[in-house]
C-alpha cells in the first residue's frame, strides 16, 4: 500500500488540532467524512486519544488511509469504510462528533446539501460537527484567492465554494455556534445538533 500525501494537510493539521482539542474534549467517538489521504486521521487520533476516530471515504482512498494507519498506529483509530454522501446509507455507528475537511467545495451542490441534511437528521442531540474549508459569507468571497480557487474548482467539475448561509438553510437540526477564522482564508464551522 502507498501512502498518499497532501501538503495542505501538513499545513493545516496543527491549527485544526488546536481547535478540535477543546471542541471535542467531551466527545467520545467521531466520524470523519472524507478521510482522503489518511493524514488527518492519524494525526488527530494520536493527539486525541480519548476519541474513537472512524475513517470513511470512497474505496479508492482506502489503501492510502490504511497505509497511514499502519505507519502511525493508534488504538483509537478505526479502519476506513466506504461512505459517500448520496450513495451509502448513514453508517450504523454511534458517534457524538463529526469532522470533515476540504470536502464541501469538492462535492456537487446536491451532495453538499445532502451532507448537511443527513448530518442534521443523524447526529445525536448535543453532538458537534466541525466543517473545515473555504466558505463564502453573505454571497461574497472572503478573498481574491478564494474567488480564483472557486473558478478553478468549477472549471475542473467540482461543486465550488458554498455559502455559510446556504449551509445553514440546508442543515435542519444543526445550529452554527462558532465560525472560526483559520489560515489561508479558511474557516472551521462548528455546528451543534439541536
Amino acid at each position: 500500500m502507498t501512502k498518499q500525501s497532501s501538503a495542505a494537510c501538513e499545513r493545516n493539521q496543527q491549527p485544526i488540532l488546536d481547535q478540535l482539542s477543546h471542541l471535542f474534549n467531551s466527545k467520545s467517538s467521531v466520524l470523519e467524512i472524507g478521510s482522503g489521504t489518511g493524514q488527518h486521521a492519524v494525526f488527530f487520533a494520536a493527539y486525541l486519544p480519548h476519541l474513537l476516530w472512524h475513517c470513511s471515504d470512497s474505496k479508492n482512498n482506502h489503501p492510502s488511509i490504511k497505509a497511514w494507519i499502519e505507519a502511525c498506529p493508534s488504538d483509537n483509530l478505526i479502519a476506513p469504510f466506504e461512505f459517500l454522501i448520496g450513495e451509502q446509507a448513514w453508517p450504523d455507528i454511534d458517534v457524538d462528533a463529526i469532522f470533515t475537511a476540504n470536502t464541501t467545495h469538492i462535492m456537487q451542490q446536491k451532495h453538499a446539501k445532502q451532507m448537511m441534511e443527513v448530518i442534521g437528521r443523524n447526529l445525536q442531540k448535543g453532538g458537534t460537527f466541525c466543517q473545515y474549508g473555504p466558505f463564502n459569507e453573505g454571497g461574497q468571497y472572503t478573498s481574491e484567492s478564494n474567488r480564483e480557487f472557486d473558478q478553478h474548482l468549477l472549471k475542473n467539475g467540482c461543486g465550488g465554494i458554498r455559502d455559510i448561509n446556504e449551509l445553514s438553510e440546508w442543515g435542519k437540526g444543526l445550529h452554527l455556534i462558532e465560525k472560526i477564522p483559520m489560515p489561508a482564508n479558511n474557516f472551521l464551522l462548528v455546528w451543534q445538533s439541536c
